[in-house]
């Protein structure tokens, strides 16, 4: 089995490019071919097996071969696969759109389907900025974002990005976004609280509106956790300012819950916690259970009615994907919300999340890391080289990558954002297999920071 292993290394490493990856790396580091998954548990050709603590890229909720998602994705292929959702419909993508919008905040009343992550962006950027055309409101033609944010690797959704490692080389490409500084809170005062600092943090927020709001469409942002920029977290109170400042500068608010929706900051989706409806709300990754492809942009009806006319009037929306409203990647969306309405998914999280919060809770005197965060179901732990100072390490000593080759040797797959190891695991993970998790990611965080 292990000559079985490598035979698939090797023909990978012949033919593929694997995502977000130097490929050089893999000459030292091991390429895992997967060969079966059940619940939070992967294993490869020989064997060997890997606790899913990351739920593979936040994609997946429910664990792997989830026995309802795969009978209900068995009995859709019977019927249909897929057809063109363009003058077709079909009643997967008819039901999903309805039970989204019975779920999601309150004045949300249509919803658009398209691919992934990124591609949902692109339809809220165009979408934001085409009803301001049609408004004839045509200088509105800027968007509003936060620092260290993430939101994709297409190029509209990169140049809405600050994470400088996705970035940088594409600047030239991008179109020009005014960036304004993250409430993330790892940056307040001693004794100050999360809530005290994003209170304060808003007041750039209000000073960019005041300026700039006539010709700015929207303002986009990552509600409480900024995922890919090393899971950096802030109080719920800065989307109830956002909310009302963008009513009053009379600019859309997009909410980019395409990481943190489905339950993984405690409640169904994260603008709940603030009680707010955004204008647009992008929702992928977690959206089918981790099994396919497909993301969705809720809007509310002014916005569609904004596209409404006569096709002469060129004010229609014409924005297609070959695949949009896939009927099996709707299939296993409904199932995954079916699980959500069947089963106390939501009660257990808040357990599972006190549990893991608690595990790792040993770790705040370690001499390394400077911090413990943790909003709902993630987790995360900042590695530094100084802890009074806060003084990172230098980035080119990649210490999380010694994290993640000993969690591989000992049978958890972690994937450290630089040098912040985190936790995102599937919601059907027991205490044992958290304390494993936790147990793991500490020896590699003391290996990594002895030198």
């Amino acid at each position: 089995m292990a000559d079985q292993n490598q035979a698939y290394v090797d023909r990978d490493l012949s033919v593929l490019w694997h995502p977000c990856t130097q490929m050089k790396d893999h000459e030292q580091v091991p390429m895992i071919p997967i060969r079966h998954g059940h619940g939070v548990w992967l294993e490869d050709y020989a064997g060997r097996r890997y606790l899913d603590a990351i739920s593979s890229w936040w994609v997946n909720l429910f664990g792997h071969s989830n026995p309802v998602i795969n009978a209900a994705l068995h009995e859709q292929l019977e019927r249909l696969e897929h057809v063109i959702l363009a003058g077709f419909t079909h009643e997967p993508a008819i039901s999903l759109a309805e039970r989204l919008l019975s779920l999601t905040p309150t004045g949300l009343a249509r919803c658009f389907y398209a691919d992934n992550g990124s591609s949902a962006i692109e339809v809220a950027l165009k979408m934001s900025y085409h009803y301001w055309k049609n408004r004839g409101d045509t200088q509105k033609t800027r968007f509003i974002t936060l620092t260290n944010s993430y939101h994709g690797e297409t190029l509209g959704a990169l140049a809405l990005g600050d994470v400088a490692i996705y970035k940088q080389t594409y600047a030239p490409l991008l179109m020009d976004v005014i960036s304004v500084p993250s409430p993330d809170c790892y940056y307040r005062d001693e004794g100050e609280s999360w809530r005290d600092h994003t209170i304060k943090r808003f007041a750039d927020m209000e000073a960019a509106l005041t300026r700039h709001a006539g010709e700015i469409c929207a303002v986009i942002i990552e509600p409480l956790v900024q995922c890919a920029g090393s899971m950096r977290m802030y109080d719920p109170i800065y989307l109830k300012l956002l909310r009302v400042a963008c009513d009053r500068h009379h600019v859309h608010l997009i909410a980019d819950e395409i990481a943190v929706g489905f339950g993984r900051t405690g409640t169904l989706f994260a603008c709940e916690q603030a009680d707010i409806t955004p204008d647009m709300l992008c929702l992928s990754k977690g959206l089918t259970g981790g099994y396919l492809p497909l993301s969705a942009v809720l809007t509310r009806e002014e916005i569609y009615q904004g596209f409404y006319d006569e096709y002469t009037t060129g004010k229609a929306f014409l924005h297609s994907h070959s695949y949009t409203g896939n009927a099996l990647a709707c299939t296993a969306a409904l199932a995954t919300l079916d699980i959500f309405e069947k089963q106390p998914v939501l009660e257990r999280n808040r357990e599972l999340a006190a549990y893991m919060g608690s595990a790792a809770a040993r770790m705040a005197g370690h001499p390394h890391v400077a911090e413990i965060r943790q909003t709902g179901m993630i987790l995360a732990l900042e590695i530094v080289q100084d802890k009074r100072r806060r003084t990172a390490y230098p980035w080119q000593q990649r210490r999380g990558l010694r994290v993640y080759r000993h969690a591989l040797e000992n049978g958890v797959l972690l994937r450290p954002l630089g040098d912040v190891v985190y936790f995102m695991p599937p919601y059907v993970i027991n205490s044992e297999e958290i304390d494993l998790m936790v147990d793991v990611a500490e020896q590699g965080i003391d290996l990594a920071t002895m030198d």
